[in-house]
């Protein structure tokens, strides 16, 4: 009797336990499972517009590259004016600026003269030079006459021809003389002229870099100007128009500060690479901007008919 209530107490232990282990097996897979479903956690903030911008430039990106024609059969593009030309202004020698004749924003021709260097020194030296060559061509006439008497005497057989040579090379020397006296003069000459910076295009002062009293090194920029007339409107095409748009095409530009009106180009250029992130093309249309209204940078819209 003591026997069978040992195992019958040692079986029911078991059960219980197995049944504890069942319900604790049941939490567990309960809990996990809860785990698994829950929402998660916010980014921080930092995180989330990092990921906001990336969404927003992929957003963007398929947005130039699904653009599609509009109902007239045109692209309608947006686009941004540049110069064709960007020159960056600098001394041919190195100087103190003198006078400065344009500001930033100033409107110039070529040819027009926008800064003077001192060129005092350079100027004595061109006066002395001058003189020299003076003396230099005096004495290279001097010498041309007394070669021709010897001309005449030698003709004759009335002076050696020892006498004869030497007039002939003293001619030849003063002539080198008055060459190398003019070659220096000219030197100078120039010297004084490159004293004066002149704008190579039409266009507009964009930058200043110099001043009244400052130096200017070998290379150092004194103004970049860039051109006005002709401008070009550079915009994106997507590549589904590869074959319908080339140069000669007529495009029409509006932009904001004259909202009423329409500006006429011509397309010069066309890219012939796609952009593998965007799937677009570059186009240039030039516009001829002979009243100089429009900027490098203005933003415009353009629209552009297809073949």
């Amino acid at each position: 009797m003591t026997k069978r209530l040992i195992l019958f107490t040692t079986i029911l232990t078991l059960s219980l336990g197995t049944i504890a282990c069942s319900s604790d097996e049941s939490k567990a897979e309960t809990t996990t499972t809860a785990t698994d479903t829950a929402v998660a956690p916010p980014l921080p903030a930092d995180v989330q517009d990092i990921a906001n911008a990336t969404t927003a430039a992929t957003e963007s990106a398929a947005t130039a590259a699904t653009a599609v024609a509009n109902s007239t059969g045109a692209i309608e593009a947006t686009g941004e004016f540049v110069s064709p030309v960007r020159s960056e202004l600098s001394a041919k020698m190195p100087g103190r600026v003198a006078k400065v004749f344009v500001d930033e924003g100033s409107r110039v021709t070529r040819g027009q003269p926008v800064l003077v260097l001192e060129s005092d020194y350079a100027r004595l030296h061109l006066q002395a030079a001058e003189a020299d060559a003076q003396r230099a061509k005096a004495a290279r006439d001097e010498a041309a006459r007394d070669l021709e008497r010897k001309k005449d005497l030698i003709a004759k057989d009335s002076i050696p021809r020892a006498t004869f040579d030497r007039s002939q090379a003293m001619y030849d020397q003063a002539n080198a003389a008055y060459a190398s006296a003019g070659a220096q003069s000219a030197l100078l000459r120039q010297q004084v002229a490159d004293a004066t910076l002149r704008s190579p295009v039409s266009g507009v002062i964009a930058e200043k870099r110099t001043e009244v009293g400052a130096r200017l090194g070998e290379g150092g920029v004194a103004f970049v100007v860039v051109q006005l007339s002709p401008l070009r409107l550079r915009f994106q095409v997507p590549e589904r128009y590869l074959g319908r748009i080339r140069p000669g095409i007529h495009v029409t530009a509006r932009v904001d500060p004259y909202a009423n009106e329409t500006f006429e180009g011509t397309i010069k250029t066309v890219g012939g690479v796609i952009d593998p992130k965007t799937r677009t093309m570059f186009a240039e249309a030039e516009f001829p901007n002979r009243d100089g209204r429009l900027r490098p940078g203005l933003f415009a819209r353009v629209e552009t008919k297809l073949d």
